[in-house]
């Protein structure tokens, strides 16, 4: 083929190109306006149908990392079960002196030892404590029992063993007498049996100083794995304990929410004193001087009456940014520890608060660890230097 040929036919080329795309245009242009219009929406649907496979892709990969790749808030999940393990000492060693009375022989009085208002007393798991209630001695043993469970929980050793056998013996006990339980007992239980399925003894606990170590590969394989070794795939245990994270965020949410449509329903809330009453009650006012400087001035009741239902409502919405959820955790904190100091209900706001710990970073808790350390660091220092 002749050089000069092939460029004298490029503009020629061009040129025709240049053509065609004028009498495109003029197609276009001509074509009735019904046309113009189902080519426009055409062309959106298309680039909206793209917009969506791609969010879709993104989420799809975004989670599938999330849920597989790593255990997230290993920390905020330690705090949470040895906060979970402190609530069961707490409520074990205060109802200690009214044991028998509440719990035990001296609770025939409501007719549950006889005929039981809970069903979980006749299922065999569950039936320890009801069996043993009317003998004080066995009742006795197997109440501090428990209250050693929940120091084992706390500390976090062999906790994968320890927690289900901590969770029977405490529902056993709970249900014993179902009029003593409330709210909190509810939202203890399903927390514990949330955290059945999560690694919460990674951080903060003997079972993590344990797999620190290193094991023997020549020991026979049941050392090995009671060592620490792995059992499971990374993936499936990586799977379990994120589903858990997901579990608690929405179980905690949904007890954030529901109680504050309730509150909006009522009318003590919506016109703002509500909080006034209880913490003037015999019945849960702990601290009747404190209360009444809260609630001597009505701008301040409302205020916190309000407050509160914005609070709960808005919370898993705060919980999405860094910035509010800062603010949320603080608001729910302190909102938690008014209810367990001024209305005397120090255990359900722990609990609470326990759950609450897994929306902290585990930076976070990091640097709370370290200064805590370097105080306590100094604090000895110090008293060696007075001494």
């Amino acid at each position: 083929m002749n050089p000069k040929s092939t460029t004298r036919n490029k503009p020629a080329q061009k040129t025709t190109a240049a053509t065609q795309t004028a009498k495109t245009a003029q197609k276009a242009q001509a074509a009735p306006p019904g046309m113009r219009i189902l080519r426009t929406a055409r062309g959106l649907l298309s680039q909206l149908w793209h917009g969506v496979v791609k969010v879709i892709a993104d989420l799809y990969f975004f989670s599938e990392n999330w849920l597989l790749e790593a255990k997230h808030a290993q920390y905020g999940l330690a705090v949470t079960r040895i906060v979970v393990g402190f609530v069961g000492i707490g409520l074990l060693l205060t109802n200690f002196n009214a044991r028998l009375y509440t719990f035990g022989e001296g609770s025939a009085w409501n007719g549950e030892l006889a005929e039981s208002v809970s069903d979980f007393p006749s299922i065999w798991l569950f039936s320890l404590f009801h069996n043993v209630a009317d003998n004080p001695a066995l009742f006795t043993l197997l109440y501090i029992l428990l209250g050693i469970l929940a120091v084992i929980i706390m500390l976090g050793w062999r906790t994968r063993i320890m927690l289900p056998i901590y969770l029977v013996g405490w529902v056993s006990f709970i249900e014993v007498n179902d009029g003593a339980g409330d709210q909190g007992d509810n939202a203890y239980r399903i927390f514990l049996i949330a955290l059945l399925f999560a690694d919460n003894s990674m951080r903060l606990s003997l079972d993590a100083r344990r797999r620190a170590r290193p094991i023997e590969v020549a020991q026979p394989w049941w050392r090995r794995k009671l060592a620490g070794e792995r059992l499971l795939p990374a993936e499936l245990t990586n799977l379990a304990h994120n589903i858990v994270l997901i579990v608690l965020t929405f179980q905690v949410s949904a007890i954030y929410v529901s109680g504050a449509l309730y509150k909006a329903g009522g009318t003590p809330w919506s016109e703002g004193w509500a909080v006034y009453d209880p913490l003037h009650v015999a019945q849960f006012s702990t601290w009747p001087e404190l209360a009444d400087l809260l609630t001597v001035w009505g701008p301040g009741v409302a205020a916190i009456s309000w407050g509160s239902i914005i609070l709960q409502m808005a919370f898993p919405f705060m919980l999405l940014r860094r910035g509010t959820r800062v603010v949320a955790l603080f608001g729910i904190l302190s909102f938690h520890i008014g209810i367990g100091v001024l209305m005397g209900l120090p255990w359900f706001s722990l609990t609470m608060i326990a759950v609450d710990a897994i929306f902290i970073r585990d930076e976070t808790w990091k640097k709370l660890g370290s200064a805590f350390t370097r105080t306590w660091a100094s604090t000895r220092t110090g008293a060696r230097t007075g001494e």
